[in-house]
């Protein structure tokens, strides 16, 4: 069974930084890029960051380029999401993703339940 486990999200005054992470576990977690989406409250889901299985190729949404960075931990079946400089529009439900093509139009197979990061002004 596929499990896509989030932790890490909280509270933070804008400024700060938080660390997601991702626990994989039910499928070849290497073979896989892996992406972390995000979804404010009334807003549609969007993409936020992806990187490639071997981590040579990674791709931002242009609003966290310089503050986000994302990597992968293969050894640990692992993927993070480093924010710094969070802003308040940054506010949302973070949810990472599994899927076969490290790109931001690209169809996700498999999906955690969400870490919600609330950015306080």
């Amino acid at each position: 069974q596929v499990h896509l486990v989030e932790s890490g999200g909280g509270l933070v005054q804008a400024g700060g930084s938080l660390r997601l992470s991702c626990a994989a576990s039910g499928f070849a977690f290497s073979d896989n890029a892996m992406a972390w989406f995000r979804q404010a409250p009334g807003q549609k889901r969007e993409f936020v960051a992806v990187i490639s299985w071997n981590s040579v190729y990674t791709e931002y949404r242009d609003s966290v380029k310089g503050r986000f960075t994302i990597s992968r931990d293969n050894a640990k079946d692992t993927v993070f999401l480093q924010m710094n400089n969070l802003k308040s529009e940054d506010t949302a439900d973070y949810f990472c993703a599994a899927g076969r093509t490290p790109s931001m139009s690209a169809r996700y197979t498999y999906w955690g339940q969400g870490t919600q990061v609330t950015v306080s002004s």
